[in-house]
């Protein structure tokens, strides 16, 4: 009695034919390119370091600007990591396989909802806060606050602006679509249930 409640418990497989078997086990030749994006965050950690490096080095010599400038690149670095995370863990349990990590201590908090719209979602804001620094650093730059190697002019920036308000816009467009979609799945079950 003890070994039938045992098998019940496990989940059933399904036995694919062999067409949709390669179909759904062709998710799988993502996983290079997720090891690929774990190498750029890689990348990316050494760039952190160097830049730390090289605030330290000069933070006697800096003026205020040249320093908010330099941070401003390390919160640059840490926010495109961020996104790469995002699309790394929540790309890879959202189009592969489950990570299986319920009850880990330190599972990230948005991976218990995630879906292919939340995940949009998130990566479209990530996107609006790496522009907005680039925007900044623009603006600061432009201003002549600092002895900036780069030349604005006043179309650059102008366009800079103007793409910054299209990420900005489309990220509303994304959430009013989950939104009504969403609304129009519960107003769908809400019907089936009565």
């Amino acid at each position: 009695m003890h070994a039938t409640s045992d098998v019940s418990a496990q989940p059933k497989t399904v036995q694919l034919r062999p067409v949709p078997m390669l179909i759904f086990g062709s998710r799988w030749l993502q996983v290079p390119l997720y090891i690929g994006l774990i190498i750029a965050q890689g990348i990316y950690v050494v760039l952190f370091i160097k830049e730390l490096w090289h605030l330290f080095a000069h933070a006697f010599e800096f003026s205020e600007q040249q320093i908010m400038l330099a941070v401003l690149g390390l919160i640059d670095v840490v926010m495109i990591s961020n996104l790469l995370v995002m699309v790394i863990v929540g790309g890879y349990e959202t189009f592969v396989s489950r990570l299986n990590l319920r009850g880990h201590p330190d599972e990230p908090e948005w991976l218990s909802h995630v879906n292919a719209s939340v995940l949009k979602i998130k990566l479209a804001m990530a996107i609006i806060g790496i522009s907005s620094i680039h925007l900044l650093r623009t603006f600061i730059e432009a201003g002549g606050l600092t002895s900036a190697r780069t030349v604005y002019t006043e179309t650059g920036v102008m366009w800079q602006t103007i793409i910054h308000c299209v990420f900005i816009m489309s990220a509303i467009g994304i959430a009013l679509v989950d939104k009504l979609s969403n609304a129009s799945i519960e107003d769908a079950r809400q019907s089936a249930a009565h």
